[in-house]
């Protein structure tokens, strides 16, 4: 296969289009789909030395020319060593945690976050003899009293799902290099046009590939970036055997959306802020909370570490669960639907969906309350997004 041109010092946003390019002898504009599960070699010499290690593919389950591409693709703009695709965000988290953690081991991680990677962590890892100590994620005292000798990895997601908590990446970097410890920090809200938590020292970030990078709501993917020592010594022998391996469609759709990752992102995000600057004038909604607005609890840090808002936008309406479902029920261009990142615009009922699992009082410690409403803005006009809000506000 012939490579791309060297990227040398290319920008973030040719690096979007170009990065990790690599073309076959027919020299096509576009990165091709490699859909196969195995691969001829020559030889069976050439069959060994693969199976020893040199370049090369053997199982799709352990690689793929569209997925490492992908994966190339991903690495550049995260500023990331290494980066390894999944079929799901979920399977990159759950992998992450795996493929290290041992019995007796201890994970800090903070409390506000997606509902599934609470289970892992609350559920799943403790099976497995590895505790956890959940704190406030803004409180960077929480963090520094809750690592102890056993601590050998840091969660969080910043900003968080869905209450679009922030946490201080840089101090909580800090206390995990001075505890011995891996900071892992989950930037599906962000993406990496607007967050790249390994220059506020984190040491492994994870995605779902299925929201911003994706943008369309149309293919499952997860991806982790790492440095070349975790690769080496944890991860790659896990993914080898256990098998949550991307498919190599799915990637090639992850790899074309990247292109216009930057694009998106720019457009998510000045329509939520002009959604959640309406949405905040309104007498039916009791608070807004959106990372770029100057009445965000963590507004500042928000600039210090983000390129951008993002778009998302959390509001809470008066009357609870009743009122959010009038709301909801009321739309007619806004869909409901329990997924992010997507160009049409969607809306969740937090409470009763993504952290529905989680007790009264897990949702109550975290700030989801039952008149709270997630909404992933998409990339219709705003004035028509504004005008849907206040008919179906009407409504309440």
């Amino acid at each position: 296969m012939a490579t791309n041109k060297k990227p040398g010092n290319w920008r973030p946003r040719t690096l979007a289009v170009r990065g990790g390019q690599v073309r076959s002898p027919f020299q096509e504009t576009a990165e091709p789909i490699y859909l196969t599960s195995g691969y001829a070699y020559e030889t069976a010499e050439e069959a060994e030395s693969r199976f020893k290690g040199a370049d090369g593919f053997t199982y799709t389950r352990f690689g793929n020319p569209t997925v490492a591409m992908f994966e190339a693709r991903m690495a550049a703009l995260e500023g990331a060593p290494c980066a390894r695709g999944t079929a799901s965000g979920m399977a990159a988290v759950t992998a992450t945690f795996l493929c290290c953690l041992r019995t007796g081991d201890h994970v800090v991680a903070a409390r506000a976050m997606f509902g599934a990677c609470r289970y892992v962590i609350e559920e799943v890892l403790p099976r497995f003899g590895i505790t956890h100590t959940l704190v406030d994620g803004h409180d960077t005292n929480q963090w520094q009293a809750a690592v102890r000798r056993e601590t050998k990895m840091l969660f969080l997601e910043t900003p968080a799902n869905p209450t679009l908590a922030l946490v201080d990446l840089k101090a909580v970097a800090k206390i995990a290099a001075d505890a011995g410890a891996r900071l892992v920090v989950d930037n599906a809200f962000a993406s990496p046009a607007l967050q790249r938590p390994m220059e506020h020292g984190a040491d492994i970030v994870v995605h779902s590939s299925t929201k911003y990078i994706d943008g369309q709501g149309r293919c499952l993917g997860g991806v982790i970036l790492c440095k070349e020592d975790f690769l080496k010594d944890h991860l790659q022998v896990f993914l080898r055997n256990t098998g949550p391996a991307m498919s190599p469609f799915n990637a090639w759709v992850h790899l074309k959306s990247l292109e216009t990752l930057d694009l998106r992102m720019r457009a998510h995000c000045a329509n939520a802020q002009a959604v959640a600057d309406f949405l905040a004038e309104q007498a039916k909604v009791a608070r807004t909370l959106y990372p770029f607005r100057a009445d965000h609890p963590q507004a500042r840090l928000a600039r210090i570490q983000m390129d951008g808002g993002g778009g998302v936008v959390m509001f809470e309406v008066t009357g609870g669960k009743a009122a959010a479902y009038r709301l909801e029920n009321a739309l007619e261009l806004i869909d409901i639907s329990n997924n992010l990142g997507d160009t049409k615009s969607l809306i969740t009922h937090p409470a009763t969906t993504t952290h529905q699992r989680l007790s009264p009082e897990a949702r109550a410690s975290l700030g989801v309350t039952d008149g709270m409403l997630r909404l992933s803005v998409g990339l219709e006009d705003p004035a028509d997004l504004c005008e849907d809000l206040a008919r179906a506000l009407a409504a309440v």
